[in-house]
């Protein structure tokens, strides 16, 4: 597997510290509010980058960690005059379901900040201790990492510290770039907010959470840290000097998945264009959904415009024809699945294209549609074991899915009208055949009759 990573700038070979072995962290949501589309996006990138890496013999551990402590989740808590705990708690199961709907697996772990405050407070004393971290000029309880004491500050986004934009100039820091680990508790605050720490009562820093969970978890050096390109700075920036400073290799790739942008434009709260997961999963089948969400690659921004949905729905039910088509003409095969095609392996392989591996998919369907239509039933068979087999590293198999049970109503009454136009070409009523199949095509549904019965399929 060959993945882009950010830290080197290039397509690198993944080679696992355990032969055999994968170890993954992600960072997850900070739950203040309801998940939207790009975070969706994001968690698919990393589903199937696990569903893969498990499809080619990989043991995979994928952390997700959830952010229930912050700013931002403080602030949206007083701002709806709720508690935040409970906030992060209603916010925390909307992402699960949402996640769960499209059919994201859940991770082997998926650590909340608020249940190791420990492992992070003993981490910034060990950076205080090696002269990495100091507490505040003003003698508060507020701590700092001391960005001038680590030469290497910068290098995974490749900027020199003078040309970065510090989170903030303060009385209390040394240097503007230096962020917080620790943050002192506020008057203004909630007390459930705050923990005792030796440097005094407080909570943690954002990027100091992120840092001891992965070690907690995955160990001081693991495979692939991952998360959206708007994490690159300055929080994985700060995760990795804080880390390396403390005396941990930490991750050996690091991995960006691309934004989202509505209609060409990027999607904020203050352009009133950000898109729900709800309001997609309003507009599609949590499958249409999920095929959308893979069809740009991983890395590039996926724009998101009326009638997207729409396309991938059609594309999935060109799939799903085939696959009723296939069993229907071929048979129940005896043998296992067959492998995914060298050319969809390869692809995946190739820093994770899915639209590429989607185009071998689709590829594979004409083929096995002209297979069927020439007769030749074993080569279709083959095919049609070769798309169940993509499908399912795709997250897309229709045994994955509850959600197709739906269509047996539809299917109970297309089979009725399908009986009643048999009986009546039995009877020489053409007349009344043609209405019905006339009817059935005017809503889309084509029918082909052969020795083996009436068949139907959308058109």
């Amino acid at each position: 597997m060959k993945l882009f990573d950010t830290h080197s700038g290039e397509i690198k070979q993944i080679e696992p510290i355990s032969k055999g072995k994968l170890s993954i962290y992600v960072c997850g949501p900070t739950v203040q509010s309801e998940p939207h589309i790009g975070h969706l996006r994001s968690a698919l990138a990393y589903d199937l980058m696990l569903r893969f890496a498990r499809s080619q013999g990989f043991e995979v551990t994928l952390v997700r960690n959830v952010t229930d402590i912050d700013d931002k989740v403080l602030e949206k808590a007083k701002e709806l005059n709720l508690s935040w705990l409970e906030l992060a708690k209603d916010n925390e199961q909307l992402f699960r379901d949402d996640y769960m709907a499209i059919g994201i697996e859940e991770p082997s772990i998926e650590p909340r900040a608020t249940e190791h405050i420990p492992q992070m407070i003993e981490m910034i004393e060990k950076l205080i201790e090696k002269g990495h971290a100091y507490r505040a000029l003003d003698g508060s309880a507020d701590v700092y990492f001391d960005t001038a004491s680590w030469a290497d500050y910068g290098e995974l986004t490749h900027q020199k510290p003078e040309d970065m934009e510090g989170e903030s100039s303060s009385p209390k820091k040394k240097n503007p770039q230096d962020f917080a680990l620790w943050k002192a508790a506020k008057e203004s605050e909630p007390e459930t907010a705050s923990w005792d720490a030796p440097f005094g009562k407080g909570r943690p820093g954002w990027h100091i959470e992120c840092s001891a969970m992965s070690q907690h978890y995955l160990g001081e050096n693991f495979d692939i840290h991952g998360g959206g390109v708007d994490l690159r700075f300055p929080h994985h920036e700060n995760e990795l000097a804080q880390s390396r400073a403390a005396g941990a290799k930490f991750a050996n790739y690091w991995v960006h998945n691309g934004l989202v942008s509505i209609n060409g434009q990027k999607m904020s709260k203050s352009l009133g264009n950000s898109v729900s997961s709800r309001d997609l999963l309003e507009a599609a089948s949590p499958q249409a959904v999920r095929y959308y969400l893979m069809t740009a690659h991983y890395r590039s921004v996926l724009d998101y415009q009326p009638g997207a949905l729409q396309e991938s729905a059609t594309a999935l039910e060109r799939i799903n024809t085939f696959l009723a088509r296939a069993l229907r003409e071929t048979g129940p095969s005896e043998q296992a699945l067959e492998a995914t095609p060298e050319e969809f392996t390869n692809q995946m392989n190739d820093d994770l294209n899915i639209p590429a591996a989607l185009a071998v998919l689709h590829e594979s369907v004409r083929q096995g549609n002209s297979l069927i239509d020439a007769g030749q039933k074993e080569s279709a068979r083959t095919i049609y074991s070769q798309v169940l087999a993509m499908l399912s590293v795709l997250g897309l198999s229709p045994n994955q899915w509850a959600a197709a049970t739906e269509q047996k109503p539809l299917d109970s009454e297309l089979e009725k009208l399908i009986e009643e136009r048999r009986v009546a070409r039995e009877q020489k009523d053409f007349a009344k055949a043609d209405r019905i199949r006339d009817q059935l095509k005017a809503a889309g549904i084509e029918l082909s009759d052969n020795p083996s019965g009436t068949h139907w399929s959308i058109d």
